[in-house]
């Protein structure tokens, strides 16, 4: 089947990061359905994109999965990629200070919605000898001060990905997993300034801090990682499963003592 009539799923796909993977795969002529839970994403996405299909969904609960792919279904019969993008960056706190609730959140949207996403996914794949990209982070190769529900999750998420690789290379299916390091923008500004608040210094010294911890010493565009993932999903990548793949500017450490 030719690349043109792929259809692609990704998962926070109205905004983002997983907004430029949208726009990367459609622009390469696949069909493509995105998941999201903001509805004015959706929205904005749906002006700015009309070819691209969408759910209003939150992924880590396991009804609105289910509607996400009776949406696929409906619109394609069929599915060829499936990005695991969704995740947040959880609390910033050592351990012993992080709430129950918090971390349960964190695990049950960064981990579970994985699973809840590829177990109704698999079916499908294994059709098309497709391929599965999960959104992992240069934090499940490091440790990670501070953001120990956020780097637990990605660790397991590097762990899945080389298992799923296993269980699937059989059907012509490629799994790999994606690490990229401080992505520029919102989410990162917001981790910045929650890192200051719980070390009781200024932003200003934790920016300086992060851009440190690479030997590029900048911030990762996101657009770089959608043309990554456009690659591993394309046959040029063809052998290139159960990798765990840094996008980060080479990470020197994920120490953030300012």
């Amino acid at each position: 089947m030719s690349r043109q009539a792929r259809t692609v799923l990704v998962t926070a796909g109205a905004s983002g990061i997983g907004r430029w993977i949208a726009k990367g795969f459609s622009a390469q002529g696949a069909q493509v359905h995105i998941c999201d839970r903001s509805t004015a994403a959706i929205a904005a996405m749906a002006t700015e994109e009309p070819g691209i299909t969408a759910t209003l969904a939150d992924v880590a609960q396991v009804d609105d999965v289910s509607r996400v792919f009776e949406d696929l279904n409906d619109h394609y019969g069929r599915l060829d990629v499936l990005v695991n993008n969704v995740g947040i960056s959880g609390p910033t706190a050592a351990m012993e200070d992080i709430e129950i609730e918090a971390w349960d959140e964190t695990i049950n949207v960064n981990l579970n919605s994985l699973f809840y996403v590829s177990r109704l996914a698999i079916p499908l794949l294994k059709r098309s000898s497709g391929q599965i990209v999960n959104m992992a982070s240069n934090a499940g190769l490091y440790g990670c001060p501070l953001r120990s529900p956020y780097v637990a999750a990605k660790w397991a998420m590097i762990g899945l990905t080389k298992t799923l690789a296993m269980e699937l290379g059989g059907y012509g299916v490629r799994v790999n997993a994606i690490c990229p390091g401080s992505v520029d923008g919102p989410r990162i500004d917001k981790v910045i300034e929650n890192d200051a608040i719980s070390r009781g210094v200024s932003e200003a010294e934790i920016r300086s801090a992060y851009l440190t911890q690479s030997s590029m010493g900048k911030f990762i565009d996101a657009e770089d990682i959608a043309q990554t993932i456009l690659f591993l999903c394309s046959d040029s990548a063809k052998s290139i499963t159960g990798q765990a793949i840094p996008i980060d500017g080479h990470t020197e450490s994920l120490s953030t003592r300012p």
